[in-house]
């Protein structure tokens, strides 16, 4: 963040300056919310969360070199900027270091899935200083932090934008004012906190709907729902997809023996060029088209964006991440999240990876479907065995009935196994696994799965991405 005064932070967010100090004159230089991460000239934001009340800690972050903490009340003896609702006043003051201090352009990410691989490739594919979120930093906490941590010097800003119902990415558009809004798709992801996926699309929509005419809105034209959304924006529209009928597009898809796609890749005005990606699955095929497309908006040439694709590795953890153990097991990282779209794109993956071993399915439930639950549950099972995935590890209360349909869709005997946890999946991985086999782990993030990955290939060293 540029140093600012902090009486001009507080005079941006509506707060007020309590008695136990001075403002004039001291300068900020970041914004942080938990008091470990403080350092010297930052301002603590203290929010209350369900278990954890930051006002707790504002003593500790003052020792810790905090100028003055954002807080809902007068903390005696701490210098605070007292606001109605600190939540609410991060955001006022990120809109006001957007719209004041940044001339970024600011791109927006939001769709059911593949949010945070795209804003990695996009943050790869742009020239100059980029700024992007870190991880899943796509709430009303994530966002603004991610706005603050830029500076006058920085060329383009790439937030990442969930929704946990109508309204959400509105208020994020409101504080981030992009420049260019990217909607991926509409999936059943989080399902179970809405009315189907009609409201899904409604809540999506908010993005291009909030960009001005002289804005952009890049948008997938293989999601009839998300191609819908041309008529709800006053700004020009950069097709991207699969369909030739799309401006940004891809031809000649193939996958290499460890999932990773090829294509050649067409933009406006230019002859194609090949894209070799580093990512393991063809649906990041559909993600580095997005990052084309917002390349496209930016006035890059299609050259250039291929290069930078081709080169491009996955920033974040838990996610498609493929690693080799020293015991010769591929092990597919993929336990950040789950939805059905995602799952079975990664176990399309895991089946275009098989080799002289044996392919294995680790899955943990997906979480807020709602009552789609079962359904999605059971078709994943079932899809297991149509696409001859050797072996399905089921984990979890939630995933019964992903067994007992991948059961009976195969006549399967031990192919398909249910255990009540991580652990008891990885005390059954450890006695069958064998060298060669590719082991696939994913499960939404409240489960708890990455601990199965984590003991996989903490026996040794290990190489990424291996062609082994």
């Amino acid at each position: 963040m540029k140093p600012l005064p902090v009486d001009v932070l507080a005079t941006a967010m509506n707060a007020s300056v309590n008695d136990a100090f001075d403002a004039t004159g001291i300068q900020a230089t970041g914004v942080v919310i938990d008091s470990r991460d403080v350092t010297p000239g930052d301002v603590f934001c203290a929010l209350e969360g369900e278990r954890v009340d930051g006002h707790d800690f504002a003593a500790e972050a003052i020792s810790a070199g905090a100028v003055a903490i954002i807080t809902n009340r007068d903390i005696a003896g701490v210098p605070c900027l007292v606001t109605d609702n600190s939540l609410e006043a991060l955001g006022r003051l990120a809109h006001w270091y957007r719209t004041h201090e940044l001339s970024a352009t600011v791109i927006a990410v939001t769709g059911s899935s593949g949010k945070t691989t795209t804003k990695d490739l996009i943050a790869d594919v742009l020239p100059g200083a980029v700024v992007a979120a870190r991880g899943s930093f796509n709430t009303e906490v994530g966002v603004p932090l991610t706005i603050l941590e830029a500076d006058p010097s920085t060329d383009y800003l790439v937030l990442e934008m969930g929704m946990r119902g109508i309204g959400h990415i509105a208020y994020l558009a409101e504080m981030a004012e992009p420049d260019i809004g990217v909607v991926l798709n509409v999936g059943l992801a989080h399902v179970g906190m809405m009315n189907g996926p009609e409201e899904i699309a409604r809540a999506k929509s908010e993005l291009v709907r909030a960009l001005s005419a002289d804005g952009v809105a890049v948008l997938n034209c293989d999601d009839f729902a998300v191609s819908a959304m041309a008529e709800q924006s006053d700004a020009p529209v950069v097709w991207f997809g699969e369909s030739k009928s799309a401006g940004v597009h891809a031809t000649g898809v193939q996958l290499d023996n460890q999932g990773r796609a090829s294509f050649d890749l067409t933009v406006p005005g230019e002859d194609s060029v090949a894209v070799h990606l580093l990512l393991h699955g063809e649906h990041f095929v559909s993600v580095a088209l997005a990052a084309a497309a917002v390349g496209v908006s930016c006035g890059m040439s299609g050259k250039d964006i291929a290069r930078e694709l081709s080169s491009a590795q996955a920033r974040s953890r838990w996610r498609m991440d493929v690693q080799t153990s020293t015991r010769g097991i591929t092990v597919i990282n993929d336990a950040y999240n789950a939805n059905p779209d995602s799952v079975r794109a990664a176990l399309k993956t895991l089946r275009a990876m098989q080799g002289s071993g044996r392919t294995w399915a680790v899955l943990g439930e997906m979480l807020e479907l709602g009552d789609r639950s079962t359904d999605e549950h059971d078709a994943i099972g079932r899809l297991a065995v149509r696409l001859d995935i050797s072996r399905l590890v089921c984990v979890g209360i939630g995933t019964k009935v992903m067994h007992l349909a991948a059961s009976n869709e195969g006549s399967w005997g031990d192919e398909s196994v249910w255990v009540e946890d991580p652990q008891a999946a990885i005390d059954l991985l450890d006695e069958q696994l064998e060298s060669g086999d590719v082991v696939l782990v994913k499960a939404s993030r409240a489960v708890g799965m990455e601990r199965v990955p984590e003991h996989l290939l903490n026996s040794g060293s290990t190489t990424q991405g291996s062609d082994q």
